[in-house]
């Protein structure tokens, strides 16, 4: 389980998250949904121990992150998670199999000879198959992305963070990388968060959704509930209308030094 409680997290002058209260139950998929720039990944970040809050705590399986110091302890910690990067992340010089298990060598003890074998089967879980010495420019957006997956899954995370992994993909191949988030929840029994702006594939795949504005949760509920809630900033966010609080917010923020600078041009 993945408790987060009070978290803030600043950089420089800029305070990113405010407070953010948030349980991810064992088993469950949360998705995390919000406008550009409201913490979303800088909270994954915070999980997996990239970042470490100024105030509040993160606590997975009773595990205080931000109190873990040893490179060994932290090694130890992220061997639960595996990570989606938003562009996959992979490396160009390496192949499709070295890129999967490149981080079993850091996070794991299995001896190299068997590296191969795990990437192979790690792809066909994401229906890839005899690509396994292709290198990354050899590949589609959506391979690429289903890459980047099984090497996410290569080391038997508990954990597995998605971090917008439909972005840049077109609608079909979106809807098929939905379709592998539940399968590997079903096939491994992972606890997952997912980040997204897709708002298909965050009613497809979670069991709950968590939208986040301005560095706070303002809802936590099921799929069902988020379509029809009242909340005007998660109805304006969920209808994709640019009209509402949200836009309202930006417009405050904007009026007065672009009225300014019209002045001072003439």
């Amino acid at each position: 389980m993945i408790d987060a409680e009070g978290v803030v997290k600043r950089f420089g002058p800029r305070t990113i998250l405010r407070g953010i209260d948030l349980r991810v139950e064992t088993g469950e998929t949360l998705v995390i949904i919000g406008g550009s720039g409201c913490g979303k990944s800088t909270f994954l970040k915070c999980v997996i121990g990239l970042h470490h809050p100024e105030d509040g705590k993160i606590i997975v399986d009773g595990i205080e992150v931000a109190k873990l110091k040893t490179e060994a302890e932290i090694a130890d910690y992220r061997r639960r998670f595996g990570y989606l990067f938003q562009e996959g992340a992979l490396f160009d010089s390496l192949t499709v199999w070295e890129n999967v298990t490149f981080g079993l060598r850091y996070l794991t003890d299995i001896p190299p000879f068997r590296y191969r074998k795990i990437a192979s089967d790690c792809l066909a879980l994401v229906g890839l198959k005899d690509i396994e010495d292709f290198k990354p420019a050899e590949l589609s957006g959506g391979m690429k992305k289903r890459v980047a997956l099984a090497r996410a899954i290569a080391a038997q995370p508990s954990y597995i963070l998605y971090d917008e992994p439909t972005t840049g993909l077109d609608p079909i191949m979106s809807d098929v990388i939905s379709d592998l988030i539940l399968d590997l929840q079903k096939q491994l029994k992972v606890t997952a968060i997912v980040v997204t702006h897709d708002m298909k594939s965050a009613y497809k795949v979670a069991s709950r959704i968590a939208m986040f504005h301005e560095g706070k949760v303002l809802e936590v509920a099921q799929p069902d509930s988020i379509k029809v809630s009242v909340h005007p900033c998660v109805r304006q966010f969920v209808d994709g209308k640019s009209e509402g609080p949200i836009k309202m917010k930006l417009k405050e923020f904007e009026a007065e030094p672009a009225a300014n600078g019209l002045k001072n041009v003439w």
